[in-house]
């Protein structure tokens, strides 16, 4: 099942970012404890900075899992690899990279949208 923005819905933006990142994390097969714990650290970073701009909810989302991913290469590499190229193993990105509305995975070699935040397969 796909959990991007679409399905996905709470009042509280952190709900719903914690739950497409873990889907991604899912399905790129990388959801161990250590890596949730990245993501409830970034989850829990998010909460004051979205207390201090409200107006950020729209942003939060995008922002968390530029933060795991963060997290992520500082600790076991980059995340999430690209799986719809063929040239050598490269990482997507989340793109607008400030984050906004509708965050989504973007190839950084083709620059194609691969997947909405939460729809990785």
């Amino acid at each position: 099942m796909c959990c991007h923005t679409d399905t996905v819905t709470s009042e509280d933006p952190l709900i719903t970012a914690r739950a497409l990142v873990l889907h991604d994390l899912e399905a790129t097969d990388v959801a161990t404890a250590a890596h949730v714990s990245l993501l409830e650290n970034a989850v829990a970073q998010r909460r004051w900075w979205l207390e201090q701009w409200a107006e950020g909810r729209p942003f939060v989302a995008g922002l968390v899992a530029q933060d795991v991913q963060d997290a992520l290469l500082a600790s076991a590499g980059r995340w999430p690899l690209c799986r719809s190229c063929k040239s050598p193993p490269h990482a997507l990105y989340v793109a607008p990279d400030i984050g906004g509305p509708d965050p989504h995975w973007v190839c950084e070699e083709s620059g194609r949208v691969v997947a909405p935040l939460g729809g990785l397969a």
